[in-house]
């Protein structure tokens, strides 16, 4: 088996018994980007160089290493800070804008033995769902060069997938994690809102922003989340927890445990090849001991309102930092300070972000942030209510990630609606803070990955990955890898 077959954990087990090195995992996958990713442009920045120097000073403490990860090639999006590495958002207006520290989940992956291979590429601030709103030109999907990769984190989903780097650390403000994981056939976990820090991500929506990871299978996000969870006093929204034993916790055994199928997650404008296999996942986990119920879930309807537009006026907010004074780029021209935020803003942003932050500055405004953004935090009440009634009748939800697999390039650009309405399984987790994971668990007729979405209470990321590794010990569609065109 190749290296780029191997899980993190299998890697990292390698390395550790001295099958293989860290100069050897990490020039494979540089040489795996450099073949690979002239068609597929999941990364804004390479750090070959930096990659190999990391990897040999690595290679002296493998003995001693403590992380099962220790010496993993990986990568991480680039709206998270790393000190002296260019952190751009994908934006025209970030420019070369290199940060003076670290993100508290690099320096948490820098302690455990991680190599960097650069920053991937992503929608435009982590605001879209297809990573083609990228100031540094779309991502590709590896299974089909003809479609999404999903978004917003979509570079991380493509590398991972075609074996560039064993993980990938992305965000995830209304499942810009799961669903280019479900779109690219990948495991991506979105954990409890506050588990793991947000210090140093650029904030698009400061309530609803939360980081994970991009894996193979559970058992790696696993390995990733007991590495990045935890307390941390620069970011006054993270939360005590008992972290740290995930991976230690994945048994397999689901005997007893209640999923519920909400039936509206289940109806109109549902792909049936996407139906069959979330079905056919509920299925296999009942045969394994667990049960499987249908309830209702009616509030899922105004989740997609209600998430846009608390998520868009929040980046109206956020974005406001970037006027062309402080870093990032600058107008050539400009006649005053008021004239510089203008030119800069209107050539510094692109088109996805002007509409949200407009959208966002329009419903916090004199005469209609009762009508608008505060009704949207009373739906959001309600939705996290509606989910704590759920809990009380079962143990995780199941549902489809995406209503489809992945669509053609360019399809959803012209329709902003409905690419919205695309996150329509996958905001109201954000909304309510709560785990969620996607995991592959079929294909459709064209060969394109299916993903199916777990989602559970408050820091239940235990049970969200012992049932995802469950579904994995009987299944192999997470060790498939894309075969076709120019991606092999």
């Amino acid at each position: 088996m190749e290296l780029r077959e191997f899980t993190a954990l299998e890697l990292g087990a390698a390395i550790k018994k001295g099958e293989t090195s860290v100069p050897e995992a990490t020039q494979a996958a540089l040489d795996r980007i450099s073949t690979q990713d002239k068609a597929l442009n999941a990364f804004i920045t390479i750090a070959g160089e930096q990659a190999l120097d990391r990897a040999k000073a690595l290679q002296t403490g493998v003995k001693g290493a403590d992380s099962p990860l220790y010496g993993v090639p990986m990568a991480i999006k680039d709206n998270i800070c790393t000190c002296g590495m260019k952190t751009s958002c994908a934006s025209k207006i970030l420019g070369d804008f290199t940060p003076p520290y670290d993100a508290t989940v690099v320096e948490k992956l820098t302690e455990a033995g991680a190599v960097s291979l650069g920053k991937l590429n992503m929608d435009e601030f982590a605001m879209g769902s297809t990573s083609e709103t990228s100031f540094y030109a779309p991502v590709k999907n590896p299974w089909d060069l003809s479609r999404v990769p999903g978004g917003s984190s979509g570079g991380g989903a493509a590398a991972v997938a075609a074996g560039m780097g064993w993980y990938a650390i992305g965000s995830d403000t209304g499942g810009s994690i799961r669903q280019p994981a479900s779109f690219c056939g990948v495991t991506g976990i979105k954990p409890t809102y506050g588990t793991v820090s947000r210090y140093g991500l650029v904030a698009y929506a400061s309530s609803l922003d939360q980081i994970g990871p991009l894996c193979r299978d559970a058992a790696d996000c696993a390995a990733v989340l007991d590495t990045l969870m935890g307390r941390d006093p620069r970011d006054a929204t993270s939360l005590d927890g008992p972290y740290g034993r995930l991976l230690e916790t994945l048994t397999g055994d689901v005997r007893g445990l209640k999923i519920g199928l909400p039936s509206e997650c289940f109806g109109e404008g549902l792909d049936r090849e996407v139906k069959s296999a979330v079905l056919t996942m509920a299925d296999a986990l009942k045969s394994r001991g667990a049960e499987v119920m249908e309830l209702s879930f009616p509030v899922i309807e105004y989740a997609v309102p209600a998430y846009y537009i608390i998520a868009a006026a929040e980046a109206s907010s956020n974005l406001s930092r970037f006027d062309g004074v402080k870093y990032g780029w600058r107008a050539p021209q400009y006649d005053g300070l008021e004239d510089l935020y203008r030119k800069t803003r209107t050539q510094g942003f692109g088109a996805e972000v002007k509409r949200r932050v407009l959208l966002g500055t329009f419903v916090l405004s004199s005469g209609y942030y009762d009508a608008y953004y505060q009704k949207a935090l009373q739906v959001k009440a309600v939705i996290k209510n509606a989910f704590d009634q759920a809990f009380r009748l079962c143990d995780l939800l199941l549902t489809p990630t995406a209503p489809t697999t992945a669509p053609k390039l360019a399809a959803s650009l012209g329709d902003p609606l409905q690419m919205y309405l695309s996150d329509i399984n996958t905001v109201s987790a954000n909304l309510a803070g709560l785990p969620a994971l996607s995991m592959p668990c079929g294909f459709d007729a064209q060969g394109l990955p299916i993903g199916a979405q777990l989602i559970a209470p408050h820091f239940g990321e235990g049970t969200l990955l012992n049932t995802a590794h469950a579904f994995q010990l009987d299944t192999n569609w997470h060790r498939l890898t894309p075969r076709g065109g120019k991606t092999i």
